[in-house]
Formats: C-alpha cells, sequence, structure tokens
C-alpha cells in the first residue's frame, strides 16, 4: 500500500510539474507572436501620426505603446523576478524609431524573464493592487493587457485611413 501511495505521489508531482512546463512552453510562444503582432501595429502608423489621439482624454498613438512596454517591463520586474530593465522609460522619445525599438527591447526582457522563470513557482501567491494572485496569472495579466492596447490601436489605425494587421491570436 505505502509503494502505491509513493507512486500516486509521484506521478502527480511529475503530472503537476510536465503542465507547468506545457504552460511556460506555450506561454513562450504566444508571446512571441504577441510581439510579432503588436510590431505591426507599431510599424503600419506612419511617424508623423504617433502623437495622434482620438480625444484629448486618451493616449497619443505612441503613449499607448509606450504604456504597453511600461507594463511588461513592471510586471515582469515586480512579480517575475526580472533584473532592473536598465533604460529609463518614464520619459521615452516618442519618435516611431524608438518606439519601436523600446517595445521590441520590452518584449524581448519579459521573454528572458519567462525564460529563466522557474517553473515551480507559478502558483506562487504575489501581492498585487488588485489583491493577491498567482505568478500563473501575472503571465495571463502581460498577455491580457498587450491585448486590450493593441485593440485600442486597431481603432486608431482606422480613424486614420489605415487598414490593421489581419487578427491573428495564437
Amino acid at each position: 500500500m505505502k509503494y502505491i501511495i509513493t507512486i500516486l505521489f509521484y506521478t502527480g508531482v511529475c503530472s503537476s510539474i510536465s503542465s507547468q512546463h506545457t504552460f511556460i512552453e506555450d506561454f513562450k510562444l504566444k508571446w512571441q507572436n504577441a510581439k510579432e503582432y503588436t510590431l505591426e501595429f507599431a510599424r503600419a502608423m506612419p511617424a508623423e501620426k504617433y502623437t495622434y489621439t482620438p480625444t484629448p482624454e486618451e493616449m497619443t498613438f505612441g503613449r499607448q505603446l509606450i504604456h504597453m512596454c511600461g507594463n511588461m517591463i513592471w510586471l515582469s520586474s515586480s512579480y517575475l523576478d526580472a533584473p532592473p530593465f536598465g533604460k529609463d522609460v518614464d520619459h521615452p522619445s516618442e519618435k516611431k524609431e524608438d518606439v519601436i525599438r523600446l517595445l521590441e527591447e520590452s518584449f524581448d526582457y519579459t521573454a528572458r524573464a519567462i525564460e529563466k522563470f522557474p517553473i515551480t513557482m507559478l502558483d506562487d501567491n504575489v501581492d498585487f493592487f488588485a489583491g493577491p494572485m498567482t505568478k500563473r496569472r501575472v503571465f495571463l495579466l502581460l498577455t491580457d493587457h498587450v491585448t486590450h492596447h493593441r485593440g485600442q490601436l486597431v481603432v486608431y489605425l482606422r480613424l486614420n485611413g489605415i487598414e490593421p494587421p489581419r487578427y491573428r491570436g495564437w
């Protein structure tokens, strides 16, 4: 009986680690695709339209992208144990080429954090301003936030007569 319990225990542990590993591998692929897709949006808007805003209350097109970068860096460094970013993101340039570079660097920064993230910590809880959550949920928040702002960029592009990149969410 003790032998059976031991086997069941180790089977459960191995199964859990395997599913966590699968989650990380799936997330890495999703993150790379999100990077490429978001860069298509950034490249689609002409440089002179990076200061475009549909209403005074909204962020400019460039600020939307910069905001996405700041969130990636904040979540990665605060909750996924990434080292400091090493670059000022509080007052970045809004020039198209600078924003695109920051976007690439921010996605890559988070990708490195994901690559080094210990899978055994996915279910660890963190204190988040909206309440406690697991680090796994922080991963999900990363993609949700990017998707939210990329959706806003669809409108910015359309209001400027630019067809947004074809949807792909994989």
